[in-house]
């Protein structure tokens, strides 16, 4: 009987991301199989890290080097405050393979066309540095980007913040995803202006959107990451420690559900 198509869908987050490392790490060192990879945002930058062919530890020592100083640096562009080009030279340097064609596992990176609304996904072929900072091109805060057929791309978050469907177009049987940003939805603080109206009905869409995605995933992880702000990088070690205890609670429910059989659709 062959056994199921697993893919993975990691959800956005900013410096939560990180807690996808330690998701990784416990499915790795309990030989979940990853068939393909799918992420939005943060999340693609860690799926495109292992599906390059990158080890956990790999991936951790490459997460030491990260800071905001070197992944963005002040925007030309009226869109966006920040450029993420630096991050684009960072994947560059620290990734084995540049294109999606050389990648060790299938993977996709989620980014939304900001003109039409509709989800781009890229995949099987092209430039992984560009497909990943469109990704993570926050509106905004991040220039957007531009196409080769002029489409302005920004971050996949806008349409799917937590890529499930994504893995499942890809030929996904069984999807686990990571949601970053369901544990998060909580502000201890009523907004006192405009500004900050915005950012938590931002926030708030955000939120219900990923969790539309969990009924269409097997199982989700949630690492309990609420008290940790999207900006703190040097919070890494801990963001990874509380992503891998999150994955160890579901680790039992992944291995039972992977094993059972898929079942067959008879036909009348």
């Amino acid at each position: 009987m062959p056994r199921k198509t697993i893919g993975l869908a990691l959800s956005g987050g900013g410096a939560r991301g990180f807690a996808h490392i330690g998701v990784l790490k416990v499915l790795v060192e309990n030989d979940i199989p990853i068939d393909l990879i799918t992420g939005t945002s943060a999340g693609s930058i860690v799926g495109g890290a292992f599906a390059a062919g990158m080890s956990v530890d790999e991936i951790v020592a490459m997460t030491a080097k990260i800071s905001w100083t070197n992944m963005t640096r002040l925007s030309l562009s009226p869109l966006g405050l920040f450029s993420n080009t630096m991050l684009g030279r960072f994947i560059e340097s620290e990734f084995p393979v540049q294109r999606f064609e050389d990648l060790v596992i299938p993977y996709a990176a989620v980014a939304c066309d900001f003109e039409s609304g509709e989800e781009v996904v890229f995949k099987d072929a092209g430039d992984l540095a560009f497909a990943i900072r469109a990704s993570c091109a926050v509106p905004g805060v991040f220039a957007p980007l531009t196409d080769e057929t002029g489409r302005i791309l920004v971050d996949g978050g806008v349409v799917e913040p937590m890529p499930v469907e994504a893995a499942k177009k890809m030929g996904a049987d069984f999807v686990i995803a990571v949601d970053l940003l369901s544990c998060g939805e909580t502000f201890h603080t009523r907004p006192r202006t405009a500004f900050g109206m915005l950012f938590q009905s931002a926030m708030k869409l955000l939120v219900a959107n990923s969790r539309n995605q969990h009924y269409h995933a097997d199982v989700v992880i949630i690492p309990q990451i609420a008290h940790l702000r999207p900006d703190e990088i040097n919070k890494r070690e801990e963001i990874m420690k509380l992503g891998e205890e999150a994955a160890l609670e579901k680790i039992d429910e992944i291995k039972e559900l992977i094993l059972s059989p898929t079942p067959v659709l008879e036909t009348i």
